[in-house]
């Protein structure tokens, strides 16, 4: 990992810039796969999924017979370690729902607002190297808590046509009401315009590559809502001396093995723990099956020295991580001022990896940046706010002469009348 000594702020931009291609790079074949998926269907999927994942498929939907196959060839331990993740996430995710808001604004004026479910949603969820089941767990528990009555589920088929068994497992687990061997950018186009197998949703939701991300973005064009811009996987640390250097290293790690275009990043204010870290990063690389990715990863991140909490503060802020792990002498002075991140993991015994599988909290989280305007998936991602108002007779007669007077300054006589007209009628 490449060390950076107390970085100018002027220079903070292009120093904590991801290792990613603009959407003008890829815009161009995502716009080409949209056109064919909504022109061709199922057709132009089944020969996009030819192309990109070297599988002929008869057909894109995993039956009956596929899951019972999964279920059986799920090991016993790996089943219980699921269903207490489903139990944790589920009781995090229960704990958000929220009551109605019942408030009477003035006499006779009454207003709430009720939470409603987004009736079809569309999960992505990545296949390639490693297959993120833990991703179903993230997506499909809060929608089957918030009462979606679609739940549609895409991953990329193996070479052997299959998805993975551990995905199938979580799928029917959660009550997935459809899962489609379908990815990258054709199964968001599928769920985007809907095919002969896939349902159009009206929400799409989950993690992808630099394609699929765009993919997703694009979707927004054609009328369908996203979770979030959501691309390759990062992890700020922030830590100092009274950290463990093996422990920082591991959790670096971590997330470099999640793709070679993942991206980690080491804050400290203690060089020599810089220098621990490096060697620790060294040693632990060598020992994993994923080594050339997680190298490649390492490639693209840093060790930024600075001179004080004050200044690592703001440069976390500016990078507005997905993940933000915090293990220094005052990790409450970050955990009380931090403003911009995804989650936030807290001490020498919380690995960024026990939320992504099973603390309880969501990993499906705002990546690039967009931890500053985005927040990462929960239970009212897959709801709607609806507000409701009833105004009675005495309620008309209080508010309606400030309607009338708005709606003639504004220049909008028909606003007026709808409320003389009541008004009228009650001094009858």
């Amino acid at each position: 990992m490449k060390l950076i000594e107390y970085p100018n702020s002027k220079d903070w931009t292009e120093l904590l810039k991801r290792p990613t291609k603009t959407v003008d790079d890829i815009e161009a074949i995502v716009n080409q796969v949209f056109s064919d998926v909504g022109n061709r269907g199922d057709e132009a999927i089944k020969a996009y999924t030819s192309n990109f994942d070297k599988v002929t498929l008869e057909s894109i939907l995993v039956l009956d017979e596929e899951f019972e196959y999964a279920v059986k060839n799920v090991s016993k331990e790996l089943k219980e370690a699921i269903q207490l993740a489903k139990s944790n996430i589920e009781q995090f995710h229960e704990a958000q729902k929220t009551k109605r808001v019942l408030l009477s604004t003035m006499d006779g004026v009454e207003c709430w607002q009720e939470k409603r479910p987004i009736q079809k949603v569309g999960l992505y969820i990545p296949g390639g190297t490693a297959p993120l089941f833990s991703t179903v767990l993230m997506l499909a528990v809060p929608a089957k808590i918030a009462e979606c009555k679609e739940i549609v589920l895409c991953s990329p088929p193996n070479k052997h046509g299959k998805i993975a068994n551990e995905i199938l497992y979580a799928a029917q687990l959660c009550g997935v009401t459809k899962v489609l061997k379908v990815g990258g950018i054709q199964a968001i186009a599928g769920l985007t315009f809907g095919t002969d197998s896939i349902p159009q949703v009206y929400k799409i939701f989950g993690p992808g590559n630099q394609y699929v991300t765009v993919a997703k973005q694009i979707a927004t064009k054609y009328g369908v809502a996203i979770d979030m811009p959501a691309g390759p996987s990062e992890l700020l640390v922030m830590a100092d001396n009274y950290a463990n250097p093996a422990y920082v290293a591991s959790d670096l790690l971590s997330q470099a093995e999640h793709g070679s275009d993942s991206q980690v990043i080491l804050v400290t204010t203690s060089k020599d723990f810089a220098f621990r870290v490096s060697e620790q990063v060294k040693t632990q690389l060598e020992a994993l099956p994923r080594k050339t990715i997680a190298s490649d990863a390492i490639e693209n991140s840093k060790i930024i020295l600075v001179d004080n909490f004050e200044v690592a503060l703001d440069l976390i802020d500016e990078y507005g991580p997905e993940h933000f792990i915090v293990n220094t002498i005052d990790n409450d002075y970050f955990v009380e001022n931090i403003v911009n991140a995804g989650s936030v993991f807290i001490g020498d015994y919380t690995p960024e990896s026990a939320g992504d599988y099973a603390s309880g909290t969501n990993h499906t989280l705002p990546t690039n940046g967009y931890s500053k305007a985005y927040s990462g998936v929960n239970l009212d991602s897959f709801q709607k706010s609806m507000t409701f108002q009833k105004i009675s007779q005495k309620g008309i007669k209080n508010i309606g002469p400030a309607i009338e007077l708005m709606a003639e300054a504004a220049g909008l006589q028909a606003h007026k009348n709808a409320v003389s007209l009541r008004l009228k009628d009650l001094e009858l």
